[in-house]
């Protein structure tokens, strides 16, 4: 079971790697005001969300303790980002107020992952 649950948090870590990676790449366009939300950010937030809900499920058959509200924020806030990467996926040009939302958005995500204990 170690085996896996470690194969699902490698699975959650390139997830998002990939969504920050796509914000990142986008940096620069965000100035220009041609900022956009490219595949690999929708991609890397489902990744998330299905790796997650897995990690947790698994947490829970080996019998460990899951802590509901620190999933449920986490939760909260990566359907925010799915929900405006996936509404904004085709728009040629995004608002870079929203486009840093969701950058702000995963890496709060990131550190209540790492500091909420």
């Amino acid at each position: 079971m170690d085996v896996l649950i470690h194969l699902f948090v490698g699975l959650h870590i390139i997830g998002i790697a990939a969504l920050l990676g796509g914000f990142f790449t986008q940096m620069k366009a965000m100035g220009e005001g041609t900022v956009r939300f490219v595949p690999a950010m929708l991609h890397g937030a489902l990744t998330m969300l299905v790796t997650g809900v897995a990690l947790v499920g698994l947490n829970q058959a080996e019998g460990g303790t899951v802590n509901t509200v620190k999933i449920g924020v986490k939760l909260a806030l990566l359907i925010v980002i799915l929900g405006l990467v996936y509404v904004k996926r085709d728009d040629e040009t995004v608002d870079k107020r929203l486009f840093g939302l969701v950058g702000l958005l995963t890496v709060t995500n990131v550190f209540i992952a790492v500091l909420w204990t």
